[in-house]
C-alpha cells in the first residue's frame, strides 16, 4: 500500500495535495484496496460551498457505495472529468490520474490539522 509522504490524509481515507489555496482530493491507495473494482464515481458538487466533513460525492464499487467527504473547507472547483468514463483510474492510479476534485480551500488551518503520511499508516495498520 502507498502512503505518499507529500499528502495529507483524513481518517475517512481522502487524501489531499495543497497546490496554493487549491487542494486536489482524492481517495487513498487503501481505500481502494478495500473498495474493490470502482464502477462509477458520482460528484455533483460542482459549485457548492461545503464544510469540512461534509458529503461531496460517492463512489461505487462493484460491492457497495461509499460516501466521500469533504477533507477542508472550501467550493468545489472541478471534477476529474476523466472519470465519466474512465472510474478505474482510481484503482490503477490513486494518487496520480484518479484524483476526484479540486477545492479552494477557505480555511487553511483545517490543512494543518490533517493526518501526515506516518500517521495515516498507523491508522490502517500499515
Amino acid at each position: 500500500m502507498q502512503v505518499p509522504q507529500n499528502l495529507k490524509y483524513t481518517k475517512e481515507h481522502e487524501w489531499v495535495r495543497l497546490e496554493g489555496d487549491i487542494a486536489v482530493v482524492g481517495i487513498t491507495d487503501f481505500a481502494q484496496g478495500e473498495l474493490g473494482d470502482i464502477v462509477y464515481v458520482d460528484i455533483n458538487s460542482v459549485g457548492n460551498s461545503l464544510s469540512a466533513n461534509e458529503v461531496f460525492g460517492t463512489v461505487e464499487a462493484v460491492k457497495t457505495v461509499s460516501d466521500l467527504f469533504m477533507p477542508l473547507s472550501g467550493e468545489v472547483l472541478e471534477v476529474n472529468a476523466a472519470l465519466n468514463n474512465n472510474p478505474e483510474k482510481v484503482n490503477a492510479d490513486a494518487y496520480g490520474e484518479g484524483w476526484l476534485v479540486k477545492i479552494k480551500i477557505s480555511n487553511k488551518a483545517e490543512y494543518d490539522q490533517l493526518l501526515d503520511s506516518a500517521a495515516y499508516a498507523s491508522i490502517t495498520g500499515n
